[in-house]
């Protein structure tokens, strides 16, 4: 199916590593231009040779998203080279497990900055080039904002508060025909998953917890991959989902929804 991407402008965040790197690939595969923000690290070396086997035509922009004040200097550069801006990916974030008990409300308010304030400074700022060019948002989620995961209130704030902007946002910009949905991500497989891994001790340990884990996602009993994320958020930035909007669209073989009974 032609997702008719060709040159689309699709601004991503968090597109080095897991799933934005993934997101950045398919569009690039698909013939978009995507503009990738990531802090600088070293994944940035493996990240230009991966996109460069699919194009030369791509951008790159090396800051902390936590330094919010130059996200919107970045859309007007990219739309004074391009003309348009096409679509949004807010993917960035961590799981940084600020719980409850041993939180208090100023490092919870320092976690809700690093985990949502860029992606409505992002939106915000691109909001009259999606107009023009009758664009589209996804934003990443977490199940951690439906199901709960009892160590990590800021981020699971955070993405609740993603999903309600979700929803918001589609009415707000519905009579510009600009359509924003949400992506809910459960058990994917990514470097940052891979090294939460490690923290259970041997090798046959991480084994036998990533096989409770597992063990209990109804579709398949594996882990969701990166790029399975990334096949449907294309889509939902593409004209083939051209009447889909306000939705939380969940990726993940049925852990949420499916009666666990059935692993």
């Amino acid at each position: 199916m032609d997702l008719h991407m060709k040159d689309k402008v699709v601004i991503v965040t968090g597109g080095f590593k897991g799933i934005g790197r993934a997101i950045s690939l398919e569009l690039a595969r698909e013939g978009a231009i995507p503009v990738v923000i990531n802090r600088d690290d070293d994944a940035r070396v493996t990240f230009d040779k991966a996109i460069e086997e699919y194009t030369d035509d791509y951008e790159v922009y090396t800051m902390d998203l936590n330094e919010t004040d130059r996200i919107a200097p970045v859309v007007e550069e990219v739309y004074a080279k391009y003309g348009h801006v096409d679509g949004i990916v807010n993917n960035a974030g961590v799981n940084d497990n600020k719980d409850l008990e041993t939180t208090d409300w100023r490092d919870f308010e320092k976690s809700l900055h690093g985990n949502l304030t860029h992606y409505y400074e992002l939106v915000h700022a691109a909001c009259p080039h999606l107009k023009e060019s009758r664009g589209a948002v996804v934003n990443i989620s977490s199940k951690t904002a439906l199901t709960g995961q009892g160590k990590t209130s800021a981020y699971a704030a955070a993405k609740g508060a993603i999903l309600g902007l979700t929803r918001e946002w589609a009415a707000a910009l519905a009579p510009d025909e600009v359509r924003v949905n949400a992506i809910v991500v459960a058990e994917c497989w990514t470097p940052l998953y891979a090294k939460w891994i490690t923290t259970f001790g041997s090798e046959q340990e991480q084994k036998e917890r990533l096989s409770q884990i597992t063990d209990r996602i109804p579709l398949g009993h594996r882990m969701t991959t990166p790029e399975e994320i990334a096949d449907t958020t294309v889509f939902l930035l593409s004209d083939r989902a051209s009447h889909t909007t306000g939705q939380w669209v969940f990726v993940d073989g049925g852990y949420v929804h499916l009666d666990r009974a059935l692993a």
